[in-house]
């Protein structure tokens, strides 16, 4: 982690040393999330994307955000062998911290890029839902982490001062280690460049 962030670090100096282009703007977006789960099945959720992200560089540029987000997950749990199923629903508010490094192809007014970094996570608020019959067959199942540690990877568009992204957003923790827990987003944002 330490030999990863160094050449973040590096990166980000040599950038900014070459005389780097800065853009500053804003974001919004819709996801749709998953929470993978072992031994039971899973959909997604709808959720919600909007903050801040800045840009350094234009051909190789690296680009921090900060946002708030929604995402979450609805699971099916099989009761009885198999006859009865019980609906669960959990929902995250959580401020987002991606770190991504991209890469350009174009120019000023049309300008296509590509992008991959890490993503920190910290939860802000947990709405969930589970019966009862759920809580005690499945002890600990809502018991999330606060902060959780994830990759995005996706492409972008710049047209002018609009950019769009449509980006896959990995966890590289478990949002809950006793079953395996790991979300999973799609995640399509428009943005505008103030400068």
């Amino acid at each position: 982690m330490k030999k990863c962030l160094l050449s973040i670090a590096i990166l980000f100096v040599a950038v900014i040393s070459a005389k780097a282009q800065v853009s500053l703007g804003a974001k919004a977006g819709i996801n749709f999330s998953k929470i993978s789960t072992n031994n039971v099945s899973e959909s997604t959720v709808a959720g919600y994307q909007a903050g801040l992200f800045a840009r350094f560089g234009s051909s190789l540029y690296l680009q921090p955000e900060l946002y708030l987000g929604s995402s979450g997950g609805k699971f099916n749990f099989n009761n009885n062998n198999n006859t009865v199923t019980t609906n669960g629903k959990v929902t995250f508010t959580s401020l987002n911290l991606p770190l991504l490094i991209g890469k350009g192809f174009g120019g000023d007014n049309l300008n296509f890029r590509i992008m991959a970094g890490p993503v920190y996570s910290y939860l802000l608020d947990k709405n969930q839902n589970f019966s009862d019959n759920v809580s005690g067959a499945y002890q600990d199942f809502g018991n999330y982490r606060k902060s959780t540690l994830g990759y995005q990877v996706g492409g972008g568009v710049d047209i002018g001062h609009i950019t769009a992204d449509l980006r896959y957003e990995g966890g590289l923790t478990k949002i809950n280690e006793s079953y395996g827990q790991r979300q999973n987003i799609w995640a399509l944002s428009v943005g505008f460049k103030f400068f």
